[in-house]
């Protein structure tokens, strides 16, 4: 059976969600990369951050916080990767404000270069002479995602070369969070 693939994508729907703000350091000073749960790069931390609420509601098992959109999962939607997908993430413990349940910063430790230009819908990539050249060869916008499953080898949970919004997980992850009952996720298929 042909492994199949999907972009994990926060529901917008989810009737009173809550959102939850940039991570800070537990002081509530700033963090000073909000990007780097992005990128698809294994990360260091060094201490314990903290999730303050930017609008109440719903808690969720999956959703992202601020402008960086840092993933954040219960403890039973971390559990799902912890035990199926350990060398292709981290998961990091945060305080969310107002909750006594265990939260976690999720951090996708695996980038590869897999996009299908040729099936994705349309792909438009940054020039030499664009205005951010330094990106020349990067992803501007993809449309219509579709991924070159050859590419992907052994890889359960990951971010893509060059266009890093999507965090794409396996037919096995996505069934595992499915059956947890996971709240807040939605899986388009890549």
């Amino acid at each position: 059976m042909t492994r199949r693939f999907f972009d994990l994508n926060i529901d917008v729907y989810v009737p009173d969600r809550w959102y939850l703000a940039a991570p800070t350091h537990p002081s509530g000073q700033e963090i000073d990369d909000i990007w780097r749960f992005f990128g698809g790069d294994p990360v260091e931390l060094h201490e314990r951050l903290r999730i303050p609420i930017y609008r109440p509601g719903r808690p969720l098992d999956f959703t992202t916080a601020g402008a960086g959109r840092t993933p954040i999962l219960s403890e039973g939607a971390a559990s799902v990767l912890r035990e199926l997908a350990p060398s292709d993430v981290q998961l990091f413990e945060v305080e969310v404000e107002g909750q006594h349940e265990p939260y976690f910063i999720f951090n996708a430790a695996r980038r590869l270069r897999c996009i299908d230009d040729a099936a994705c819908e349309e792909v438009r990539l940054y020039t030499a002479e664009g205005v951010q050249a330094h990106r020349a060869g990067e992803y501007r916008a993809v449309h219509g995602l579709r991924i070159d499953k050859s590419k992907v080898g052994d890889a359960r949970v990951f971010r893509l070369w060059g266009w890093s919004p999507p965090i794409i997980v396996d037919d096995e992850i996505k069934d595992a969070l499915e059956r947890s009952g996971i709240v807040g996720g939605q899986f388009d298929e890549v």
